[in-house]
């Protein structure tokens, strides 16, 4: 639940970074933004690397250590997805016209609200699906699948 709760957190903190004018603040540096976006991709598919190649889920041993809480606060600060996605939403859609202020915490609350209810869900589902892939092929193919997966959005991401 560690790793959750970073994400969660990581999330809300990319969240306030683009509802607080934070991103055109940092882009406004000559090459920060674009050496933040290599970077972030760097991060990314270096953890679409390691799901790719980790053990199946029959070899892992039981002492193993669940991921922290640190983990899921950098995956999620440094996903360019997540800054794209909070930032399309904040620049492509107005919820109330007559105030700038109360449109952006409006936009805040219901995307704070979905941070937690997705990422809520992916943990269901992830746990759920444990023990499916306690069969060493089906971990492999699926390890290898949303490694793949992940590393593509994120090419994905850079280029759109």
């Amino acid at each position: 639940m560690d790793f959750a709760t970073g994400a969660i957190t990581g999330t809300v903190a990319v969240l306030l970074a683009v509802a607080t004018g934070v991103v055109p603040l940092l882009l406004s540096i000559p090459g920060l933004g674009t050496g933040l976006t290599l970077t972030s991709a760097v991060y990314i598919i270096y953890l679409a690397l390691k799901i790719a190649t980790a053990p199946p889920l029959a070899k892992q041993t039981t002492g193993a250590s669940a991921p922290s809480f640190a983990a899921g606060l950098l995956l999620a600060i440094a996903n360019p997805k997540a800054w794209f996605a909070i930032a399309a939403v904040f620049a492509g859609s107005t919820l109330v016209e007559s105030s700038r202020e109360w449109d952006a915490l409006l936009k805040a609350v219901v995307l704070a609200a979905m941070i937690v209810v997705i990422h809520l869900g992916w943990l269901l589902g992830g746990a759920s699906l444990a023990g499916f892939l306690c069969d060493p092929l089906r971990s492999r193919v699926a390890n290898v699948l949303f490694g793949l997966i992940l590393a593509g959005t994120t090419v994905f991401a850079l280029f759109r």
